[in-house]
């Protein structure tokens, strides 16, 4: 009941500080022109959207720091090492994504950094995030379980031994683009991650006995009102973009608290819409290369929707809804399997 309590007092703060923040950043951001440019292979409806904001992720990152901080200042969490740890891969990624966006801004140009130097980076900052688990996990969870992958209803343990750390690299960079390339209309990406903060805030009380995963779960629901305060001028029409500063981080994040709460194979539901959008987009470049013909009439799947005649607010209802069913789903599994 403590645990819920101060919950839900961690998801009333960041919504607050994150609504306040946003009416403070937003005119700065549009003074200092950092703005979006539009790819021109998307439809008319968003190049209306061209010099929108963007880099908002700052206005969900920082307020969610500053609540976090408050938290410990007031004795309401203690920075156990998950926390450090999340935090770490949080804005570790959250500088990426920066360092992308300002290059674009500064370049004038849709794209920021290269294919090559976004994934070269992201794979040295999961590289640390594995360091850290596996030297420091052991103090939060059964040491000699932290390569073992459970799927409980199955009765299917795993210990993947060396192969694990390939494992956690592929989540965090998989999951870190997966929420990037869902990051297309507005409010989809923010909505279903709050949604998907949400479902582990729960899934970590459920488990709250772990040392640390009472500090998680509270975090999960900070994370959710400062989502919910960015959704106040994200969702349509948007006021600012989250830019990669915001989806990279975001899709990381939720990688690592998969891992450090053991609920690794949750991910695949609790990001389901993420997992759909990222393969949409392997089954298209695939067809495409290979077969010199498409599959959809335009990846990732949001814009296969557009393409159709569907309005954009409709798209984002679908796959919200879709997405609050996978989460159930998930806690089904992760709490009663």
């Amino acid at each position: 009941m403590l645990t819920m309590t101060k919950s839900l007092f961690a998801l009333m703060i960041g919504f607050i500080a994150t609504t306040i923040f946003g009416l403070i950043m937003i005119p700065i951001l549009k003074k200092i022109k950092v703005r979006q440019r539009i790819s021109i292979y998307v439809g008319e409806s968003h190049q209306k959207k061209s010099g929108t904001p963007t880099m908002g992720g700052i206005i969900f990152l920082l307020p969610a720091l500053g609540t976090t901080i408050l938290l410990l200042l007031t004795n309401k969490i203690e920075m156990s090492i998950s926390l450090a740890i999340i935090l770490f891969v949080m804005f570790a990624y959250a500088l990426i994504g920066f360092i992308d966006d300002y290059i674009s801004i500064t370049k004038k140009r849709n794209k920021g950094l290269t294919e090559i130097q976004k994934l070269l980076l992201q794979v040295i900052v999961a590289l640390v995030f594995y360091f850290l688990y596996r030297k420091y996990g052991g103090s939060n969870i059964n040491a000699d379980n932290s390569t073992v992958l459970e799927i409980t209803f199955l009765n299917f343990r795993w210990n993947m031994g060396w192969f694990y750390g390939v494992f956690i690299l592929f989540m965090l960079v998989g999951s870190s683009n997966a929420v990037n390339l869902t990051d297309g209309l507005d409010g989809l990406a923010g909505g279903l991650s709050a949604m998907a903060f949400l479902a582990y805030g729960l899934l970590s009380w459920s488990s709250t006995g772990i040392i640390g995963n009472q500090d998680v779960a509270i975090f999960c629901f900070i994370m959710v009102g400062a989502l919910m305060g960015f959704l106040v001028y994200n969702t349509h029409p948007a006021k600012v973009f989250m830019g990669d500063t915001g989806s990279l981080s975001l899709g990381a994040t939720l990688a690592t608290i998969a891992i450090i709460t053991s609920h690794e194979i949750s991910l695949i539901l609790i990001g389901g819409v993420f997992v759909i959008e990222t393969i949409s987009s392997i089954i298209q470049i695939i067809s495409v290369k290979y077969f010199h013909k498409k599959i959809f009439l335009m990846a990732p799947l949001h814009h296969h929707f557009e393409k159709l005649g569907w309005q954009e607010t409709d798209i984002v209802k679908l796959f919200w809804i879709v997405g609050f069913i996978f989460c159930l789903l998930a806690l089904i599994y992760g709490v009663w399997l």
